[in-house]
């Protein structure tokens, strides 16, 4: 990292909701750097301007996360992709190098997953139904895909299934996509059956929004995960824990993410007194 100020943040429509500031900011104070996290709100017409901004040699940004709706427009702006983003076309974390190029990763995808192992759900051979199919479905379901412990089965379902089937069959050139199949209908999800339920989709921040599924059919053998960490507890997961379910919000996505993103900037490992401000800064921001 630079001896000037660096800045790093989050870009995304919208992105007043984020507690990353939080997070990052707190690591940075912990690691005695000089650097700050910021909000980027930006409109798919601003993304080439931000962009062109970026190759300027003297501007300080070195490094951002990119939420809804850009985590796969992005990528056309980038120089290169790391393994991961390049099999799942999906960018959550982009690191600017000191030559202003831009490499693009994926931490959503091994986040997830760290919080499932902390949550003790295992995959294998577990049946997973799956709301929405934008840039963190395609992250996730590239990560579980790429697991040994493979799934029974992963059913999509979008508002617009035509979506949830072009995701697939683009997914289906570089990952295993043999266990995934699209819901015609919320009914096709069998969340009966579903050992986990996933809402991948921004519905469920506003109070107002409806819920998505049959509350009649979410049960106590099933963990129901809500990327959606603000508000903490959102309908569907109110929803699920009167029902007896496990309940999880993304808050533990978001920390996962967040120390994999650091560790990609600062191109090194954070020691866990690091992680520990990261983790208290969110726990602390959620409920305010």
């Amino acid at each position: 990292m630079q001896n000037r100020k660096s800045i790093y943040g989050i870009m995304g429509d919208p992105v007043e909701h984020s507690l990353s500031p939080l997070m990052h900011n707190a690591a940075f104070r912990e690691l005695g750097i000089n650097a700050e996290y910021k909000l980027f709100p930006l409109k798919e017409d601003e993304l080439a301007g931000f962009f062109a901004d970026l190759r300027k040699k003297d501007n300080e940004i070195f490094g951002f996360n990119v939420t809804v709706p850009y985590k796969e427009k992005v990528v056309e702006f980038l120089d290169s992709l790391n393994p991961f983003a390049q099999r799942a076309l999906a960018v959550n974390c982009v690191v600017v190098t000191k030559d202003r190029l831009f490499i693009g990763m994926n931490t959503d995808g091994p986040g997830f997953l760290a919080h499932l192992t902390e949550l003790k759900f295992e995959t294998k051979d577990k049946r997973i139904a799956i709301l929405g199919a934008g840039g963190t479905t395609r992250a996730i379901l590239s990560a579980v895909c790429m697991l040994p412990e493979h799934p029974e089965s992963i059913i999509l379902y979008n508002h617009r299934p035509e979506r949830a089937e072009t995701l697939i069959a683009d997914l289906a050139d570089r990952v295993d996509m043999s266990m995934v199949s699209v819901a015609e209908s919320i009914d096709d999800l069998n969340l009966e059956l579903a050992d986990l339920l996933l809402n991948t989709t921004p519905i469920g921040m506003n109070p107002a929004d409806p819920l998505l599924v049959d509350p009649e059919l979410l049960h106590a053998d099933m963990l129901v995960y809500d990327v959606i960490y603000n508000p903490a507890e959102t309908k569907l997961l109110k929803m699920a824990r009167q029902k007896g379910a496990k309940t999880a919000n993304g808050l533990g996505m978001l920390y996962y993410q967040g120390v994999l993103s650091l560790q990609h900037w600062a191109g090194t490992q954070l020691r866990e007194s690091v992680k520990t401000k990261m983790r208290e800064s969110l726990q602390q921001g959620s409920s305010r």
